[in-house]
């Protein structure tokens, strides 16, 4: 589909949901997996966000983001979406403050705020701080997925299994994920309410200071390394320190290899992807996938 058809679309989804764009204003962001996303104004100056799913199944987990929203816009200091427009073609809502802390240009991740920033790492510390102290039992009424400490290394093993079963892995991934599974001292022995994916791109930041926080869509209740992970994996060590430092003086509950945990997680990413692969049944991301199994642990 080339530039102008994807205007075109765009223009009529919107029309259909009561919604008039201005045509020379729309720009459209291909890099997620799961939503096309478009930064576009109306007729009468407003900026909106519109999530296009790529795929049909996404509304049932939309109906539960939604839910979470209402929750973690009454519990965080930071700015979350307020959706205006809900259905299983389109979801939208007026643009929050901030710019995105990473985009992809031409291709390439560019940073736009500085991840060794102490601002940065504060803000980060308090945000999850603050979303990791909602009570479970209030969290589980939104219908997010929700584990134990034991029940989230059954279900690493079990999502395991199930990707060996469809790819080849190497034999010192395999070791090293059953060595991390089967080590309590790498894991925390209680479960929060998560965001899972929180990095630059889903944080709107005004200089290096978060104002919002984007995609629920991945929400559960389970590991607070999930939420943690992230920072860990592309931040200086310094501002990770200064990151858990704040989270824990503002209520946050660490424990002694909360980093190591953090990177062992990481390295276990490749997992996620392989599902991800299976679930689309796209060719590209079916070979991609593969490519990250075989990759030495």
């Amino acid at each position: 589909m080339n530039a102008v058809d994807d205007i075109t679309e765009t223009l009529e989804l919107a029309a259909r949901h009561g919604l008039t764009l201005a045509p020379n204003s729309i720009d459209i962001n291909d890099m997620g997996l799961d939503y096309r996303v478009a930064i576009v104004e109306t007729l009468y100056g407003e900026s909106w966000v519109l999530r296009i799913p790529r795929r049909p199944e996404l509304a049932n987990g939309a109906k539960v983001e939604s839910k979470v929203l209402d929750l973690v816009s009454k519990a965080l200091s930071f700015r979350v979406p307020q959706w205006r427009i809900h259905s299983p073609e389109l979801i939208a809502y007026p643009l929050l403050p901030g710019s995105p802390g990473l985009t992809m240009e031409e291709g390439r991740p560019v940073f736009h705020v500085e991840m060794g920033s102490e601002d940065y790492a504060r803000d980060m510390g308090k945000l999850l701080s603050e979303l990791h102290s909602i009570p479970i039992e209030v969290a589980a009424g939104t219908g997010v997925p929700s584990r134990t400490p034991q029940e989230t290394r059954m279900h690493w093993k079990s999502r395991i299994s199930r990707v060996s079963h469809e790819f080849e892995i190497s034999p010192s991934l395999l070791d090293r994920w059953d060595n991390w599974i089967n080590d309590d001292s790498f894991w925390p022995d209680f479960s929060v309410l998560t965001h899972g994916e929180i990095y630059a791109a889903h944080t709107l930041v005004d200089g290096n200071r978060i104002r919002s926080v984007l995609d629920w869509t991945t929400a559960e209740i389970g590991d607070p390394v999930r939420d943690l992970s992230l920072f860990h994996m592309s931040a200086p060590r310094e501002a990770f320190d200064i990151m858990t430092t704040e989270y824990q003086k503002r209520g946050g509950r660490a424990w002694p290899r909360l980093a190591d945990h953090c990177q062992e997680y990481m390295a276990a990413s490749a997992i996620g992807y392989a599902e991800f692969a299976l679930e689309t049944g796209d060719p590209e991301h079916t070979v991609a996938a593969q490519a990250g199994l075989r990759a030495d642990g």
